[in-house]
């Protein structure tokens, strides 16, 4: 999730960067931190994966579990804590981000539900299995 904020809304769109509480200059170099971050932990998680595939150990229904909850978790968390607790940048400026903030953060719940529901769909069939 944090690929599809710094490729859409912060390159594409231009609408914020990861800082802009100072110069441009700062707030291009804070979008280049979020996204080697960003980049560090998806090349990581692609081994891990490499890994359980290797293992044969990969429980599919588990992994799109952990996936969604992933996504939901980091667009909450960006919504509640980046943008209104810390107001290290907001959606969108010279607006009003009320919607926008709306749809944020109820795009952090579908995908947050969407992965609990996944996570026990994936333990019930695991139980029934075992």
């Amino acid at each position: 999730m944090a690929a599809v904020d710094e490729i859409v809304f912060h390159q594409l769109l231009h609408w914020h960067h990861f800082y802009d509480a100072s110069t441009l200059g700062v707030g291009l170099l804070s979008d280049g931190l979020l996204h080697t971050g960003e980049l560090l932990a998806l090349v990581a998680g692609c081994f891990l994966f490499a890994d359980l595939l290797r293992r044969r150990a990969l429980a599919p229904a588990h992994a799109w579990a952990g996936f969604f909850t992933g996504l939901g978790v980091f667009q909450l968390f960006d919504g509640i804590v980046d943008h209104k607790l810390l107001r290290v940048h907001q959606i969108r400026y010279d607006v009003d981000i009320t919607l926008y903030d709306w749809a944020w953060n109820a795009a952090g719940l579908v995908l947050l539900f969407l992965g609990i529901t996944l996570t026990v769909r994936a333990r019930r069939h695991a139980s029934a299995t075992a």
